[in-house]
Formats: C-alpha cells, sequence, structure tokens
C-alpha cells in the first residue's frame, strides 16, 4: 500500500493512526488544507462541521489514503 498523499507524507499506517485521533485528524486536515492554498476549507475545518469531517476524512483515508476534500477554494 504506497498510498500516501496526505498528513505531510508520512507511511499509510501512520496516517490511519493519526485520523482515528479525533483531535490530530481536525488540525492536520487543516494544515494540509491550508499548505494547499485552500484557505477557505482550512477555516471551516478550524471552526465547523469537525464532526462530520472527522468521520468523512477517516472513511477517505481508509480508502483512498487522503482526506476528503469536499470544497476546493
Amino acid at each position: 500500500m504506497a498510498r500516501n498523499k496526505d498528513y505531510f507524507g508520512l507511511n499509510y499506517i501512520v496516517s490511519i493512526i493519526l485520523a482515528i485521533i479525533p483531535f490530530t485528524a481536525w488540525i492536520l486536515g487543516a494544515i494540509t488544507r491550508f499548505t494547499e492554498g485552500k484557505i477557505v476549507a482550512g477555516i471551516i475545518r478550524l471552526i465547523g462541521l469537525g464532526f462530520i469531517l472527522w468521520i468523512l476524512d477517516l472513511i477517505f483515508m481508509i480508502a483512498k489514503g487522503s482526506i476528503c476534500r469536499i470544497l476546493n477554494i
């Protein structure tokens, strides 16, 4: 499984472990979106929809190896 698109290019297993922990998934998801230049998506990850995006990120990380990208601005 050479899927390591998100969470700073970390190993797939390490990314899954970080995605399981709600606080780290919330912060790392926001940082990832900010580093991509998607300021609005990063702010939304920080201030709202935390639980819903955490569940979606966990599902997407397991299935695709990357976080959920619904808002691309």
